[in-house]
């Protein structure tokens, strides 16, 4: 495990109340980001969102300022994708999900179809209704193997939070008494194994850098990586204080890694 930020070569960045708040870029963010990259390193920016693509968290963080290549936004949708297409190439999916995880997935080599699928995952779907939930529900009761991208119960929007995935997989086990076979999303495993997979940097040399403590810093330990708190979104110090989620590292905000790249 590191024992400095100076012995990281790749942060794992949570972006809402890490690197901005809202549609706020935090003041610290293009600082921190130009010091990882000044001294050689990388960053990766990390969302369990599988509603959206890479793309759309490229425009959004172009409109805030920041110029990410696709290649440094890495989503819970395209983790699974890659999950899968290491264990069972070119199978036949029912993937619950928007048109933009369909589309990563058939990019990927999968068939989707709606009957006698090899498998079904669960994504983000905001045009989930009651048909696809009886259809969902059909499917795991007969067995499939069943993925979820990720667990959240739900997903930040402005004015407040909509259900996400978490509400559904509790939905689908009081119908068929089964959870999902897989989750990759944080605060599992299967995202960073996903991301060492693609990228090639070793798990000791990986820091998660988040403001939620039972996602961001949970997946430290899940994954067996290092882990930076910063107290700049959902956690205080209070809260960090009685967590049983411990991080390797708490700081105020990205201004406090960035000075220790630089001590």
């Amino acid at each position: 495990m590191a024992k400095t930020v100076r012995d990281i070569d790749m942060f794992l960045l949570d972006m809402d109340g890490t690197i901005y708040l809202g549609d706020r870029l935090f003041d610290c963010t293009k600082p921190f980001l130009e010091t990882v990259r000044a001294t050689g390193r990388r960053y990766l920016f990390l969302t369990n969102n599988s509603s959206k693509d890479r793309t759309a968290y490229v425009a959004k963080l172009g409109r805030l300022g920041i110029e990410a290549a696709p290649d440094e936004v890495f989503t819970s949708g395209e983790a699974t994708t890659l999950k899968l297409r290491a264990t069972m190439p070119g199978a036949a999916l029912a993937v619950f999900g928007m048109p933009t995880l369909e589309r990563e997935f058939r990019d990927a080599g999968f068939r989707l179809v709606e009957r006698e699928p090899d498998a079904v995952v669960l994504g983000f779907d905001q045009a989930f209704d009651y048909a696809k939930m009886t259809r969902l529900c059909d499917l795991v009761r007969e067995g499939r193997p069943y993925i979820a991208t990720h667990p959240d119960f739900n997903c930040p929007v402005d004015g407040g939070f909509v259900p996400d995935i978490g509400a559904v997989i509790a939905y689908v086990k009081a119908s068929t008494g089964r959870e999902p076979d897989e989750v990759v999303g944080k605060p599992h495993a299967g995202i960073v194994d996903a991301v060492v997979a693609k990228y090639g940097v070793p798990k000791d040399r990986l820091c998660m850098v988040g403001d939620r403590l039972y996602t961001d810093i949970a997946l430290g330990a899940e994954a067996g990586i290092a882990s930076a708190l910063v107290l700049s979104g959902e956690t205080s110090a209070a809260d960090a204080a009685v967590s049983p989620h411990k991080p390797t590292w708490t700081f105020d905000d990205l201004s406090g890694i960035r000075a220790g790249l630089l001590a």
